[in-house]
């Protein structure tokens, strides 16, 4: 009975969130508008850029973060509490330790060093990106959004064409181009990787937000959004364009938090690097926007801080582990891969959006590490799309959510081995003549120093 109680109260505890959601929406869009239509809502059936249904659309309302929550449990704050006084102990007792062992505190930040060498080049090459993604898809936005009079207007989508292919080109070939010519360190190139798939990203979601209502009016300037919105966008913590946000200021808590989980993860690098592997390989950019993601101010249509660790199917892991990173891909790789393909074919949707991800994936870890070994590659798209199908919603129980954590664990722990040795394999079997397939081809497999 309590089992059936747990579980009724979930279920109308979602289907009371897709309520309020969705009379949320309805109650937004039924608001008159004072000045022009904002440029993504406007419909037009014949244009090919029309909108997917409402119903689809992220909404951002404003929720509580479930790490608010939970932290007004007192067992659970006192939980938290014990994670901290335990990294109270570990300093302590790894300074007591060089103390005794060594007679003076063993400050090791040789891994640091090493690993953020160059940063300043780094952030020098981070600010023409910047600017690039600052300036150019707004003003190309303007170009489109005149009034289509003349050869006035074909010479500023001409214009606006050519910006965004020198946009392109500056975020894509200008890191990698830095990166491989000083050769930077992982850190640093993590900085330029994570910042140029976010640019990315935020541009396409800006222009594929506002452009469809430029082309659904005809013979007209239509008003672009105005820039203060855009930059906010730029520096909020969401992949999704809307012109406005629900703000509620929570973050303060979620940031007291950071230092602690950065030390812990620090330490945890320093004692790997004391074992001689390659230290850093599991935290990636999806931790990191999943960080970002519990300080961000509004959710879209579900709560930002999710229960991930209690999925008991790849599904619903893959659908909240990461939900601003999700939301982009359901909105514009999903969700579009329906309305160009149909409704029938979710499947052929869906294997899109695990494509696009795994490549993304695997291209960051071999901007990262400086050499292609596609492990990340065929776990995430060969054994996660098979899980994702296999392991859907209709598995229930904790025996589930077992088997999920196991099968993470065994796939976290072939990636760190895997790319471990490949990273010290191709220092110690360097090769005598650089070939495409010498590049191509895992170090690993042959070499025996």
């Amino acid at each position: 009975m309590e089992a059936v109680k747990t579980q009724f109260l979930e279920q109308a505890q979602r289907q009371l969130a897709e309520l309020l959601d969705q009379a949320m929406w309805e109650a937004v869009q039924a608001k008159p508008q004072q000045n022009n239509p904002p440029l993504s809502t406007i419909p037009d059936s014949r244009s090919k850029t029309r909108e997917l249904p409402p119903g689809k659309r992220k909404v951002f309302i404003i929720r509580k973060s479930l790490l608010d929550e939970l932290m007004e449990v007192q067992h659970f704050r006192t939980i938290y509490h014990m994670f901290i006084a335990g990294l109270c102990v570990l300093i302590i007792s790894t300074l007591a330790i060089d103390l005794i062992d060594e007679g003076r505190l063993m400050l090791e930040f040789d891994l640091l060093i090493f690993s953020f060498g160059q940063l300043p080049l780094a952030l020098m090459t981070w600010v023409p990106m910047f600017l690039s993604t600052l300036l150019v898809p707004y003003q190309t936005l303007r170009l489109w959004a005149r009034p289509r009079a003349g050869g006035a207007w074909m010479l500023g989508a001409g214009l606006g064409c050519a910006l965004l292919a020198a946009h392109t080109a500056v975020l894509c070939i200008l890191p990698v181009h830095v990166a491989v010519k000083r050769q930077l360190p992982p850190a640093s190139r993590c900085v330029l990787v994570f910042e140029q798939v976010r640019f990315l990203m935020k541009s396409y979601s800006f222009l594929r937000e506002t452009v469809p209502g430029v082309f659904c009016v005809r013979g007209k300037g239509i008003c672009a959004p105005s820039f203060s919105s855009y930059l906010y966008f730029l520096f909020c913590p969401t992949l999704i364009y809307r012109e406005t946000y629900p703000r509620h200021l929570h973050a303060a808590p979620h940031l007291l938090r950071l230092p602690a989980l950065l030390a812990q993860r620090l330490r945890r690098d320093a004692a790997i690097r004391r074992q001689d592997v390659l230290p850093g390989a599991a935290w990636t950019g999806d931790q990191l926007s999943a960080v970002a993601g519990e300080v961000d101010q509004g959710s879209q249509g579900k709560r930002v801080g999710v229960d991930w660790w209690n999925s008991t199917s790849f599904s619903n892991y893959y659908r909240t582990w990461n939900v601003v990173v999700h939301d982009w891909l359901y909105s514009y790789v999903y969700q579009d891969g329906l309305w160009l393909l149909g409704r029938r074919a979710r499947g052929v949707a869906m294997l899109g959006v695990f494509l696009v991800s795994a490549v993304v994936h695997e291209y960051i870890f071999c901007f990262v590490l400086g050499f292609f070994y596609p492990v990340m590659l065929m776990l995430f798209l060969v054994v996660g799309g098979l899980l994702n199908f296999t392991m859907n919603d209709r598995h229930r129980g904790p025996s589930w959510n077992v088997l999920m954590w196991v099968l993470l664990f065994l796939g976290q722990g072939i990636q760190v081995s895997l790319y471990c040795q490949e990273w010290y394999a191709r220092r110690h079997c360097p090769l005598s003549q650089t070939t495409f397939w010498g590049l191509v081809t895992p170090r690993s497999w042959s070499c025996h120093p």
